[in-house]
């Protein structure tokens, strides 16, 4: 399997960085990190994001190479996630503007009716996002933001984590054992 992650400014982009490192070698990822996104890092990371370049399934380009092969409906990829999805970025992908990679990526995606995910980071959601979320949405979009779910029972934010990871995972149909499902009692 081939994805798209775009990494974008809102907070969070760590999950972007662990999402990576729970990622099985036999699915490729194509990233893209914004500008704002290496900001974010900086300041909510405590690991560096080049260190993700040593995996070899990863492929890291440039926010502003517009020449790269996920730019075109002729490269195959299968699924693209935005995580997180800054606002502006939500904004963008609901207008149709593709003014950098990840934007661009998008719009490839959606015109090839490929599987996008977007895990918009923002609290509380404005009218306009919420709107924008909605369009998405009815153009098939799945919108999936980081939320929490206590029925796994998670004791750190680390297990926190994991449980939405593993639920991205679910929607983009990798395998994963990241999370305790949810199971009948009897």
């Amino acid at each position: 399997m081939k994805i798209v992650l775009g990494i974008t400014g809102a907070s969070g982009a760590v999950l972007a960085l662990k999402f990576l490192e729970h990622l099985p070698l036999d699915v490729t990822a194509y990233v893209v990190i914004s500008k704002s996104a290496k900001i974010a890092l900086k300041y909510e990371a405590s690991k560096d994001y080049k260190n993700i370049k040593n995996k070899k399934n990863i492929i890291i380009f440039k926010e502003n190479d517009i020449a790269a092969p996920i730019a075109s409906g002729s490269f195959k990829v299968d699924k693209m996630i935005i995580l997180p999805c800054s606002m502006n970025t939500l904004a963008k992908c609901a207008c149709g503007i593709s003014d950098n990679l990840i934007t661009r990526s998008f719009t490839v995606m959606l015109k090839e009716k490929r599987e996008i995910i977007l895990a918009p980071r923002e609290l509380p959601f404005s009218s306009i996002a919420l709107e924008n979320m909605l369009k998405l949405s009815n153009l098939g979009v799945v919108i999936a933001p980081p939320m929490l779910a206590y029925y796994s029972n998670q004791e750190s934010l680390e297990q926190m984590e994991d449980f939405i990871i593993g639920k991205w995972f679910d929607l983009l149909k990798i395998e994963n054992n990241l999370y305790k499902r949810w199971k009948n009692n009897e």
